[in-house]
């Protein structure tokens, strides 16, 4: 191993799974002199903020990827040349449970990485040299931990390894009781919209409560109906990620499904409401280590399907929720009292 290496870690799928990848980017970024962050399009961003990251590289994965793109020679050399020019020691590929690292470690063999490491169940022959045993039903989070503590690395002193993001010290939001995230990258994953819309009532009108509600512009129209004529704040594509954390940071409570907002919340530690489809099992995914009402279904035909459309009629998971369920849940949450802040807020550098 070489002594203060520089270490690529991979993880191409979305934000919510790049954010679950912090505790083990710290690790890794501790014993290292240099950390590059490979994601897709859809975590780089996400990337940009975890605390270790020195330099995010971009590539969009034909099996991350949904739906996938198609796999083009071009494509690839392009991005084996790019991490060739790195002149990486060592890289840790990170992967749910459902995913194989072996395409990705053929890839950064062709790219000349000396040492690769990756959980994996099937025989990876010469591509990888950690090959780490499956650590079984544990939290996302942790899955990625233990494969980077396998590699030799570990968190630095002091680091209790819960969710963190690194915001720009000017990274300024206003302050709302609660902010709603109706919106999710799969439907059989989304609360009823005429549910959301009830609540947002019950939260402004009834409650008397500051609520925004977030999205991206592509779901401008959902949080407008979300929104109604009530005093919610719309502020659907107004934000980047990072205004986007700093207003999480700054909230109550969070309101969302199992999505990539939901683990901002945790890596904000901010108290989650979690309306949690059973599609993927609730015990890697559900917000970590923050304050969290879990609601849904747990035990729903649909458990551990992974369907990204409802294949059940009527969406009872989470349609049996009702919004004065979640409202309450929200109240619950807001009395638990103040909770200390612990946003990792720096100007310039990642670490």
């Amino acid at each position: 191993m070489v002594t203060s290496p520089h270490t690529l870690v991979v993880r191409l799928d979305r934000m919510g799974d790049v954010l679950l990848a912090g505790p083990a980017v710290r690790a890794i970024a501790a014993g290292s002199r240099r950390v590059t962050f490979l994601a897709g399009p859809h975590g780089r961003a996400a990337a940009s903020l975890l605390p270790g990251v020195d330099e995010v590289v971009e590539w969009r994965c034909p099996w991350i990827e949904l739906p996938a793109a198609p796999v083009r020679a071009a494509d690839v050399d392009e991005l084996v040349g790019r991490l060739r020019s790195l002149e990486v020691d060592r890289a840790v590929i990170l992967t749910s449970f459902h995913q194989s690292a072996l395409p990705t470690a053929l890839l950064l063999r062709l790219a000349g990485v000396a040492w690769v490491g990756a959980v994996s169940e099937d025989y990876p022959g010469s591509l990888v040299d950690l090959r780490h045993p499956d650590p079984g039903d544990v939290h996302e989070a942790e899955r990625a931990l233990t494969l980077a503590m396998a590699a030799g690395y570990d968190l630095p002193e002091g680091d209790g390894g819960r969710l963190a993001v690194t915001l720009p010290v000017d990274a300024t939001a206003p302050s709302f009781d609660v902010v709603l995230h109706p919106g999710t990258s799969a439907p059989a994953r989304a609360w009823p919209v005429e549910h959301w819309v009830t609540l947002c009532g019950l939260l402004t009108a009834d409650a008397g409560l500051a609520v925004a509600v977030t999205g991206s512009s592509a779901e401008a129209d959902l949080v407008r109906q979300v929104c109604g004529d009530t005093d919610a704040i719309d502020l659907a594509g107004r934000t980047s990620l990072v205004e986007l954390a700093a207003v999480v940071a700054r909230a109550g409570v969070v309101v969302a499904a199992n999505t990539g907002a939901a683990h901002l919340a945790a890596a904000t530690h901010t108290p989650v409401v979690s309306l949690f489809a059973p599609t993927v099992p609730a015990v890697r995914w559900a917000p970590y280590r923050t304050p969290t009402v879990l609601l849904g279904d747990q035990e729903a035909p649909c458990r551990g399907t992974r369907a990204t459309r409802c294949p059940v009629p009527g969406h009872p998971c989470l349609r049996s929720v009702a919004p004065d369920t979640v409202a309450n849940a929200v109240d619950r949450l807001r009395r638990t009292g103040p909770r200390p802040h612990e946003l990792h807020a720096h100007a310039g550098g990642a670490r």
